[in-house]
């Protein structure tokens, strides 16, 4: 063989080894995602092991649930309220307060409109 053939030999391998390498794919994966993400992962986490407080403002019948959360909320705004449902009555609770004393200033307002109103730990749902 000559050297000219030999080069050529050398260059179309070569080439075809380039190429093939070059075909070749290789994979990585990134994920950005936001930070809040995270933080909002760990607050749902920690939702679920903190002992929330809420007050309770009304236990009757339907309808009245249903007036006492309309005048409720038209005199108060600061805490969430909920109607839940405990056979036989429709109760009104209002708050997830995170501690004993937040639970408890904010029954001190509360009282002045609703005498009866009460604080108290919610039984912890099974089903989550």
């Amino acid at each position: 063989m000559t050297i000219h053939k030999i080069k050529f030999l050398l260059i179309i391998v070569a080439f075809l080894g380039f190429s093939v390498e070059s075909l070749a794919q290789g994979g990585s994966v990134s994920v950005d995602q936001d930070s809040d993400i995270d933080k909002l992962l760990e607050y749902k986490k920690d939702l679920k092991t903190v002992n929330l407080f809420k007050i309770q403002v009304y236990s009757g019948t339907r309808s009245g649930a249903e007036n006492s959360k309309r005048n409720f909320l038209n005199s108060f705004n600061e805490w969430p309220v909920s109607m839940e449902f405990d056979s036989p009555n429709t109760k009104i609770w209002v708050g997830n307060f995170r501690s004993r004393l937040e639970a408890d200033k904010a029954l001190l307002k509360i009282k002045r409109k609703y005498n009866n109103a009460f604080i108290f730990e919610p039984k912890k749902d099974k089903k989550k």
